[in-house]
């Protein structure tokens, strides 16, 4: 079938990675996070129609998947979830289309700093290789305490988790999105290659 590569490449940086158990420790809110990953590949703007959906709900919907074993490629609760399937599983709750490679977030949406982002907006990382210049996994920000950052994701090592800005994910932190924004088109901007706004 035709759709079973898209979802193989989904998670393709976290797949078979053997990294430490992912905790909420967090970052000191005093000094802001930039990223210092540069995007190596032109990204299109994607438009994600988030309708009339509340964020709040979307991240109380994705906190009710907290526990859902990590499964590369996988998009079904039951069997368990890669980054981008969770990502598409909560999304689709709520009748809101979205990619699902995890690159393809890339431009979705407006590029927020990382000490102004909200509750559902998304948060985007390399994988496991900080080095690699794509965005490889993703997460949902769940919660901003005067910039210190919590958010939802699949994690490789532990499942639905929420983690913090901790030592693993600063270096591979590329930007933060926000898709609920009303009336916004994306395709009325550039194609950028940097994180951008840093």
């Amino acid at each position: 079938m035709f759709f079973i590569p898209v979802l193989l490449i989904s998670c393709t940086a976290t797949k078979k990675t053997t990294r430490p158990p992912i905790t909420a420790t967090t970052s000191s809110p005093s000094t802001p996070i930039r990223s210092r990953v540069i995007l190596k590949k032109d990204i299109k703007p994607v438009d994600i129609n988030t309708k009339n959906v509340n964020p709040v709900d979307l991240v109380a919907f994705a906190k009710l998947q907290l526990g859902v074993p990590y499964l590369w490629g996988g998009m079904d609760k039951k069997k368990g979830f890669d980054c981008s399937g969770f990502i598409s599983y909560v999304f689709s709750n709520f009748n809101i289309p979205v990619p699902r490679v995890t690159y393809q977030f890339t431009n979705a949406g407006v590029d927020i700093p990382l000490e102004f982002s909200k509750p559902g907006d998304i948060i985007l990382f390399t994988g496991s290789n900080a080095n690699s210049g794509e965005v490889g996994h993703m997460g949902i920000i769940t919660e901003n305490k005067k910039g210190v950052i919590q958010f939802i994701h699949a994690s490789s090592s532990s499942g639905v988790v929420i983690s913090g800005m901790n030592s693993y994910f600063i270096p591979r932190y590329v930007r933060v999105n926000r898709i609920f924004i009303p009336g916004y088109n994306p395709a009325k901007r550039g194609i950028t290659k940097s994180a951008g706004g840093r």
